[in-house]
């Protein structure tokens, strides 16, 4: 593949990835005007999604030669049970604290990954991974905003912290299973998922409830065909087109759009404290993502110095 090509690929690729977060940025105000309640919003999120999914990958002619193992399709419904429950906490969150607060903490999910990691396939945390894991929390303090009242009072805010934690963790335990998922395409695992969330689910879902819904139905079927069929297919889409680096920065087009629909929709806005707490939390997942290391001042600077005599035409 020639350069230029490859540079094609690659902007075909972030605007495919760019369009993937800001539906996904959305999806907070879907849930909250469906007016369903977070369970019930899931269910339908399986249902809507799993109807869309089956039709592209029938369309798409993915179900041929799809990969899937016994042991591999188990993992995959595994993977569904924690993706599922994962929804319904995070949803859950919407309502306790806000969109923005629900995003942002939830944005903590890479470093269960690298704890989970440690446990289950034994991978080494460095140092770096240490001081990035330290960073976050430190961010994850400031951005959580926990009054004195909130620890003695049992408020809904600190609740939902912990569900926004919780769908993390979840999130976590869904991409460790997911990466011993090779061979098999993206978009049947994620259907496969969303089917295994209509039977999971049923028994928490209040169908009664939703008699009332009106447009609230409009954007259920949203949530279902745009934020679970659609948004997955752009973003499996971009991956296959974008080095790492640029997946991981694109992807916090995602909490921006968030925090910008729920200022925007609902006035919610971040207090200054917050506003600390967030930067800290977007380095640190770079860091983490990207492998930036806190290099030494000595080292940085004797580095520094050996490259400026060289002045024989190096690019930047």
């Amino acid at each position: 593949m020639s350069e230029s090509t490859t540079r094609i690929m690659e902007k075909k690729g972030a605007i495919e990835l760019t369009a993937a977060m800001v539906l996904s940025g959305s999806l907070g105000i879907f849930v909250t005007e469906s007016g369903a309640s977070p369970f019930n919003a899931v269910f339908f999120r399986c249902v809507f999604g799993a109807v869309a999914l089956g039709l592209y990958c029938l369309v798409r002619g993915l179900f041929k030669n799809h990969g899937f193992t016994p042991k591999k399709l188990a993992l995959a419904a595994l993977g569904g049970v924690f993706i599922v429950f994962n929804w319904a906490f995070l949803f859950e969150a919407y309502k306790s604290t806000s969109i923005s607060m629900a995003t942002v903490v939830y944005h903590t999910q890479p470093f269960y990954v690298v704890l989970l990691g440690a446990l289950v396939f034994r991978d080494k945390i460095t140092r770096t991974k240490m001081g990035w894991l330290a960073v976050a929390f430190v961010g994850l303090i400031l951005v959580a905003d926990i009054s004195p009242s909130d620890l003695t009072s049992g408020s809904r805010y600190l609740v939902g912290l912990g569900q926004a934690l919780l769908a993390a963790l979840l999130y976590a335990f869904a991409t460790i299973i997911a990466k011993k998922l090779t061979g098999v395409r993206p978009h049947l695992i994620a259907l496969v998922q969303v089917v295994v969330g209509i039977p999971l689910l049923l028994p928490f879902t209040n169908l009664s409830q939703t008699g009332h819904l009106g447009s609230g139905w409009a954007w259920l079927v949203g949530i279902g065909v745009i934020h679970t069929c659609l948004m997955y297919i752009l973003m499996y889409s971009s991956y296959q087109k974008l080095p790492t680096a640029k997946i991981a920065v694109l992807a916090y087009v995602y909490p921006a759009v968030a925090m910008l629909g729920d200022w925007i929709v609902y006035g919610h806005h971040i207090t200054v404290l917050q506003a600390l707490g967030l930067p800290l939390i977007v380095a640190a997942s770079l860091g983490n993502n990207l492998g930036w290391k806190f290099a030494p001042r000595r080292k940085a600077a004797a580095a520094t110095t050996a490259t400026v005599p060289s002045t024989s035409g190096a690019t930047r």
